[in-house]
């Protein structure tokens, strides 16, 4: 990974300029728009910037749910070979001869509105410099404000930069759109010639301090964030019962089962599982898995699916019924007690002692190529939910489903039926000893989760 792209990234004259945006609303549910999003619409207006010589006063993005949205620059540089850098309002620069200079790089921010939800990058400047590169196609940097990657598990490159996958082609995608709009006569232009783009946040490094990047090893700065290219507001209340009248709509159409899924992903995974259900029996319960639960009881619901990715399926597996990333933490020594239950060699247990995330317990074991515990904690998963479900007077069969982020699925249990160690299998039915209760997964309390690691606000998006 070329680190040398951050560290050249120009300074700027003003680094982070206050600008208005709407007062969030505790109760509101005004929509906003990621940090991906942001990004995406700062590349796209630089890049019409940069091949045109001047910047549009609006500009019009896709979002990765397929909708557009229309944001406005806040901030505006074209850098010319013989002007330098010049802040420019819309129109071209020009040279004494009134003919057009050749931009050699342009720099524009976009100020991220949050809508109602109580994000720390809401009126943060999300930022792009995007200048010409001999490298065929579009390159992509993170710079000034921007985390760097310094522990596996998190699905991005050690060392680079911390833009996840979808927004990361949400930019491309948007600088693709706008070289396309701007020369519609050359469609092989990125073919031939090659954009870098550069993210940056101005008060990246700050606000990190108010998210949990540190303690997933994400270092100087934020992530940049977003799956939809929306901010929808977090109102606990409001989450909550949406979630409520889901389960209860399925109910009511007398589906043949209840699928509970964890979020939108794993929510399509489901329904390529059960492609025989209809619609309404899926429900993205988010963190709620107790309250769907008991939902599902109230209204006499037969049978239930449980499908997740290993992150909430550890959490659950511990006996959250609530999983927000917040307030209930990974406990990598209940991780390490599973692994040394199940057999595993000791390097495994001592690096998932020292894991960074739930995904990074995964790839441990996927490295060692040793199973068990995966399957484990799907086993422990289904006993949390059966023993949540009889504690609230209920009965109902019940099965956990645990898949991959391309929605492989990894394990499955069914019944209270816990399976042999080894190889997660799509029919494994045998029985064996189940792991017995211990303190390290025993807590009365679900705040005791985390109790002796960094308590960090919600995840920016």
């Amino acid at each position: 990974m070329n680190t040398q792209n951050r560290k050249s990234t120009p300074k700027r004259a003003v680094q982070n300029p206050k600008y208005p945006v709407p007062p969030r609303s505790r109760n509101g549910q005004r929509i906003g728009y990621t940090t991906g999003s942001n990004a995406a619409a700062a590349a796209k207006a630089a890049t019409i910037a940069l091949l045109t010589g001047g910047f549009p006063e609006t500009v019009t993005i896709t979002l990765p749910i397929g909708e557009t949205a229309t944001m406005t620059p806040v901030e505006r540089e074209l850098t010319t070979a013989d002007r330098g850098p010049q802040v420019t309002n819309n129109a071209p620069l020009s040279t004494v001869s009134g003919q057009p200079s050749a931009v050699s790089e342009a720099y524009c921010c976009m100020v991220k509105d949050a809508g109602d939800d109580p994000d720390v990058t809401h009126g943060a400047l999300i930022c792009a410099l995007v200048r010409s590169s001999p490298t065929p196609g579009i390159t992509l940097e993170g710079g000034e404000g921007v985390g760097r990657v310094t522990l596996p598990g998190l699905g991005l490159e050690v060392g680079g930069p911390a833009i996840n996958p979808v927004p990361r082609q949400q930019i491309r995608n948007n600088v693709a759109d706008a070289v396309r709009e701007v020369k519609p006569d050359e469609p092989d232009f990125l073919g031939k010639h090659g954009l870098e783009v550069i993210i940056s946040v101005p008060d990246g490094a700050e606000l990190a301090q108010k998210t949990l990047n540190s303690r997933l090893g994400i270092l100087g700065g934020i992530s940049i964030l977003g799956t939809t290219g929306k901010v929808f507001p977090y109102s606990t209340a409001a989450w909550r019962a949406s979630v409520i009248q889901a389960v209860e709509v399925a109910a009511k159409n007398s589906v043949e089962k209840v699928v509970l899924a964890t979020g939108n992903r794993s929510e399509g995974f489901a329904m390529r599982i059960f492609p025989e259900l209809p619609e309404v029996a899926f429900v993205e319960l988010s963190v709620f898995t107790g309250d769907a639960l008991k939902t599902c009881i109230a209204h006499g619901v037969q049978a239930v699916v449980f499908v997740g990715m290993m992150g909430k399926m550890v959490k659950t597996a511990q006996g959250h019924m609530t999983t927000h990333v917040a307030g209930n933490q990974v406990d990598f020594g209940f991780l390490a007690q599973v692994c040394r239950e199940t057999g595993a060699p000791d390097e495994l247990i001592q690096a998932v002692a020292a894991a960074n995330t739930g995904r990074h317990f995964l790839e441990l074991c996927q490295q060692w190529e040793f199973y068990a515990p995966v399957q484990r904690i799907v086993d422990l998963a289904l006993n949390s939910c059966e023993k949540f479900i009889r504690d609230n007077g209920g009965t109902m069969e019940l099965e956990v489903i645990l898949v991959d982020f391309d929605g492989t699925v990894l394990a499955r249990a069914k019944g209270g039926q816990v399976h042999e160690s080894g190889t997660p299998s799509l029919n494994a039915v045998p029985l064996v000893q189940r792991l017995s209760a211990d303190p390290a997964h025993s807590y009365d309390d679900e705040s005791v989760m985390g109790a002796q690691r960094s308590r960090g606000a919600k995840e920016q998006g």
